[in-house]
């Protein structure tokens, strides 16, 4: 597969700048944060020994792997090159020969068509410029009865992060999280947006769930806070705010935080859905 044309530039500007890195350098802290979606996600995926399957918006590559670990390969695509390096370097780590990665925009790469059995994701499907063009687009590469798989966040006020939010929002200005996006990370919150934009890709057999699990924040209240401080949009909403008032804001992130504490770290639940869809056709044999 060869590397392609990007046309989500914004996106892949952000993810080979300072988000990507951050999430390059930080890879067990974000691992730590949405690895409790895996299993539910890979239990809905129900990978066999004989699949082909993509994860989209691999990242650091932790679902790659373990998707690589059931069937007979597995490729990660992403847009960030920093990710990228680290998800090469931990399959070689990990000596998974059935695993390879490609930096590309899923949106218009051109797939081999009918090459896969499943298609994955864990929250790197909501930042598509076009979602019914990169969904027609990733369905191509699907063979008949091909399936699709992923977790996405819904609205943030759902979560439990929302009450950190808006103890740092007393002190500096924040986005309006209730605001409906067309792409970013609550792209995909309502349930009937996500089926319209399926269907209009063409997949079939749509089914859209609540899925609940805890987030690992930090070891504790202070660490939590430092973490979500460096993070790449949180940095973005504060770059033109004062010094102090982004001292009061971590402080009140801080304490908000420690509600969160328990022996083993900070934990708060994060509210997703679990998405999953048929592309048309009879599948092949097992």
């Amino acid at each position: 597969m060869a590397e392609n044309r990007i046309v989500n530039t914004h996106q892949s500007e952000a993810w080979n700048g300072y988000e990507g890195r951050h999430w390059a350098d930080h890879q067990s802290r974000y691992d730590a944060l949405n690895d409790p979606a895996n299993a539910p996600l890979l239990a809905a995926a129900r990978i066999r020994e004989t699949d082909s399957v993509l994860d989209i918006g691999c990242g650091n590559g932790h679902l790659t792997r373990l998707a690589a670990r059931t069937a007979a390969r597995a490729v990660g695509v992403d847009l960030s090159a920093p990710m990228l390096e680290r998800a090469r370097a931990s399959a070689a780590a990990q000596h998974l020969t059935n695993v390879t990665h490609l930096r590309a925009d899923a949106q218009v790469h051109p797939f081999e068509e009918a090459a896969f059995d499943l298609a994955l994701s864990r929250f790197g499907i909501m930042f598509f410029a076009d979602p019914v063009a990169a969904f027609t687009n990733i369905g191509r590469a699907l063979r008949p009865g091909g399936r699709l798989a992923f977790v996405c966040p819904q609205s943030v006020d759902r979560m439990d992060q929302s009450v950190i939010f808006t103890a740092i929002g007393e002190h500096v200005p924040l986005p309006d999280f209730s605001e409906k996006t067309e792409t970013g990370p609550a792209a995909f919150a309502d349930p009937e947006r996500t089926a319209r934009v399926l269907g209009g890709a063409g997949f079939e057999t749509i089914e859209v769930a609540p899925l609940e699990v805890p987030q690992m924040w930090g070891a504790d209240a202070t660490d939590a806070a430092g973490f979500l401080f460096g993070w790449g949009p949180m940095r973005h909403w504060l770059r033109d705010a004062a010094p102090e008032a982004v001292d009061h804001a971590r402080q009140a992130a801080t304490d908000a935080f420690r509600a969160y504490e328990t022996e083993n770290g900070v934990h708060l639940t994060a509210r997703h859905w679990l998405v999953t869809a048929t592309w048309p056709g009879a599948p092949g044999p097992a």
